[in-house]
């Protein structure tokens, strides 16, 4: 939002500066992004040249003597500029002169042996334009003596704000003056608008035929206008914020879009055929745009017909067939309300961005509807003459105000400033908002002009910003009762630990969209439809991701394909399931691919790197769930895992018979060939909270170190069992016999033919024992083997192999 100075003052009585104003908009919410202050061009007058003679000693030079305007005599200049010549009036700057354009302070000098006293100026000199082939030209009227920076009307700031889309009030510079005057710098000039008594009914009706995209329409027909320039301030001003002057009509419009944030539309009433109809537009019908460009609407959009057609796209643009030019005799002004989400939707669709737009889905003020179009008739009668018609108000409603209830004490509460009752009920008067009450919660009446005003936050929000956020007063964050208080959630906790175990075993931490195409989701146990985004930023980004594998095995392909198939990738983020986007679940995941083995990967002197496997995913998710504290000497793996692993070379990760912490394998082809990717691949996935938390201990004081004095011993078993007990169940089994001496199980042999029997095979597993209180005799090996053997007969029906 771009405004002037000086027209900012043509609704705010102020005897502030441009810096106190500037600082004032910026604490109150009005963040200013940019000020163009052309003060630095001040000094540089309008000055004619008398004479131009050439310099004796270079050809490209001429001597100008010049009237500066101040009485004195001319003055002498050196010019090597090709347009200098006696007689043309330009921008003077005398010795001293700061050029900002070449950055330069001007002394007297001499060129060539002959003395110059100032220089006559070009654009690019005074930073007007990129313009250096000539020195400034200006009319032979133009007043030698005087401020060229007053004649050129650049002695108005211009002022930039960046606007949050909560604050449509501030689309014009009535509302930026209204919170500068609340905020005690100033006073509010009267913006009341006087009505224009028209002359006969509107021969033009109107018909809403979609009133839920047109709550009201106003419109007003001038007959008899002369459609010539507006006026040169009004020029100079829509020239300082970038728009182009067009002709008198449409200036209008949009002076009067940036003083009162009321976009309007003018059609040449003779081009109108019949009457206006407000209706949704027909699937495909087109329309020529004042762009120039013809846009194909669609039934969600708005739009303005009369009986040749589509003349306008409600709230975004108007047609260039109705539109207004120099032979313009007759006008139409018309000024509406326009449903926010439909305009918004609309002018996405079809790409096109205006002011009018911008405003609108926004939300204008309704109640400056027809004031809005009372001001652009004064304005027309004012510039192009004309006799105005009645106005024909459709669809309109009364505004019927918000009430919002507002305990004072909020303020304190949500802010920490301490500000009166009566401050912050004066602040809320001086904002246009309407207090009633005495009590400590008084009902506070919403301005039509503040859609964005819901509830007493917002309000608490008013008081505070123009009572002044720089008045809350800086607090230090409260200590921890103790030292070692605990100040991350476990899950932060449990994920940063998978993240350093994940790092430590060679995995390269990678961050994937949340969002995955449709198919990877289905495979992947998604694509429910609560999960499907309403509005993708793309077509392959539709749903939310049931898991982290699609985005990593995509990653590790993308890397494959530019020559680096041996990756180990991981991720530690959330993943969606169900049907609302708010059950998420924390997960570790990652994935190896090709030789990204642990003790390393591709061609070696010593042999090719196995490619990664089932046990290498293993390893990866139990090293995760050891790090976030899971009981991992008492986990189960179950064989098989969900349908996107290979059936014979997957796994679930148990605890207990319900409690599931994750699963890992090898993939299956068809989700390969579903992902377009090659193998080989591994991964895994930890579902880190649903790792149980750890049971709180009694911390010891004087902690010790056990050491056995006793040498420790291993003995070998092999068992015969069922082909279809798992090794896991044997070794737990085998743990279980002796726990004070048994420290570990582990199996180093695996073996199945027809010399055991059909269905059977023989696990090989390797018995750690460690003494604690004796040295242990053959008597209590063989009494600690017969606990083993019988243990694991008891659990697994396995006897010795022989």
């Amino acid at each position: 939002m771009k405004f002037t100075l000086s027209w900012l003052k043509d609704h705010l009585e102020t005897e502030a500066t441009l810096g106190e104003i500037v600082e004032r908009l910026t604490s109150i919410g009005l963040e200013v992004e940019s000020v163009d202050d052309k003060s630095s061009l001040k000094p540089f007058v309008i000055a004619r040249v008398l004479t131009a003679v050439q310099h004796p000693d270079a050809d490209r030079l001429r001597v100008l003597t010049v009237d500066t305007g101040d009485g004195r005599s001319p003055v002498q200049v050196v010019c090597g500029a090709p347009n200098a010549r006696a007689g043309l009036v330009g921008a003077f700057a005398a010795p001293g002169t700061y050029v900002p354009g070449i950055d330069v302070t001007l002394a007297v000098g001499k060129i060539r042996g002959v003395e110059s006293h100032g220089m006559m100026c070009s654009e690019r000199e005074l930073e007007l334009s990129d313009e250096h082939d000539g020195i400034i030209d200006l009319p032979e009227d133009a007043p030698v003596g005087t401020s060229f920076a007053s004649y050129a009307h650049l002695d108005d700031p211009v002022i930039e704000i960046g606007l949050t889309p909560n604050r449509p009030d501030a689309t014009g510079v009535h509302g930026i003056a209204r919170d500068l005057a609340a905020s005690g710098l100033g006073r509010l000039k009267d913006g009341k608008i006087e009505p224009v008594a028209g002359t006969g009914a509107c021969p033009v009706k109107v018909t809403i035929e979609a009133p839920d995209l047109c709550p009201g329409f106003a419109l007003r027909r001038v007959a008899g206008v002369n459609n010539g320039h507006s006026p040169k301030w009004l020029q100079q001003r829509l020239i300082a914020i970038g728009l182009r002057p067009i002709n008198a009509l449409v200036d209008i419009t949009n002076y009067v879009t940036f003083d009162r944030g009321r976009p309007l539309h003018v059609f040449d009433a003779r081009k109108v055929a019949g009457n206006l109809v407000v209706r949704r537009a027909k699937d495909g019908e087109k329309v020529l745009a004042l762009d120039g460009r013809e846009y194909a609407l669609t039934p969600d959009m708005c739009a303005i017909a009369d009986d040749n057609g589509v003349e306008s796209i409600a709230g975004v643009m108007g047609g260039e067939h109705s539109g207004c030019d120099e032979t313009t005799t007759d006008v139409l002004i018309e000024s509406a309300l326009w449903d926010p989400i439909v305009t918004a939707r609309t002018g996405r669709e079809l790409g096109i961005i205006t002011d009018a737009r911008y405003r609108f889905e926004r939300g204008v003020d309704p109640e400056f509807m027809v004031p809005g179009l009372e001001l652009a008739t004064r304005l027309v009668m004012d510039f192009c003459g004309g006799t105005p018609s009645e106005t024909e108000v459709v669809g309109y409603a009364s505004h019927q105000p918000k009430i919002v209830s507002f305990p004072v004490s909020e303020v304190k509460r949500l802010t920490g400033l301490d500000v009166p009752k009566a401050e912050s009920l004066d602040i809320l008067k001086r904002l246009g908002f309407g207090p009633n009450g005495s009590g400590d919660v008084v009902d506070v009446s919403v301005p039509s002009w503040r859609p964005d005003v819901d509830g007493k936050a917002d309000l608490v929000e008013e008081v505070m910003r123009i009572h002044g956020v720089d008045e809350i007063v800086p607090q230090p964050l409260a200590s921890h009762g103790t030292v070692n208080g605990k100040i991350l959630t476990t899950l932060q906790i449990r994920s940063r630990a998978a993240k350093r175990a994940l790092a430590v075993r060679g995995m390269m931490e990678a961050v994937t969209w949340s969002f995955i195409p449709a198919r990877h989701a289905e495979i992947f146990g998604g694509g429910q439809s609560g999960l499907k985004l309403a509005n993708p930023i793309a077509a392959d980004m539709s749903d939310m991701r049931p898991s982290l594998l699609p985005g990593l095995i995509a990653a590790a392909q993308r890397n494959a394909d530019r020559g680096f198939g041996d990756v180990a990738l991981f991720e530690v983020s959330g993943t969606y399931e169900g049907d609302t986007p708010e059950t998420q679940r924390r997960v570790a995941a990652g994935i190896r691919r090709g030789t990204a083995k642990l003790e390393g990967a591709g061609r070696s002197w010593a042999g090719n790197a196995q490619n990664v496997g089932v046990f290498d995913a293993k390893a990866d998710a139990f090293a995760v769930l050891e790090a976030c504290g899971a009981p991992v000497d008492r986990l189960q793996v179950e064989a098989g895992g969900p349908a996107w692993y290979h059936p014979g070379r997957s796994g679930v990760i148990k605890l207990g018979p319900k409690t599931v912490l994750g699963h890992f394998g090898e993939f299956h082809p068809k989700t390969l060939e579903v992902l377009d990717v090659s193998g080989p691949l591994a991964g895994f996935e930890v579902f880190v909270d649903a790792v149980p938390e750890p049971k709180a201990k009694p911390t010891r004081t004087k902690p010790k170190l056990e050491l056995s004095a006793f040498q420790a011993v291993k003995r070998d078993f092999a068992f015969v069992v069922d082909r279809t007990v798992e090794a896991g169940t044997l070794t737990r089994a085998a743990l279980a016999a002796d726990k004070k001496l048994i420290t570990g199980v582990s199996v180093f042999d695996i073996f199945e033919g027809a010399s055991l029997g059909d269905g059977k095979k023989s696990i090989a597993i390797e018995v750690s024992i460690q003494p604690v209180e004796k040295t242990l005799t053959d008597e209590d090996f063989e009494a600690l083997a017969g606990r083993i053997v019988e243990n694991v007969k008891k659990q697994t029906g396995g006897v010795l192999r022989g």
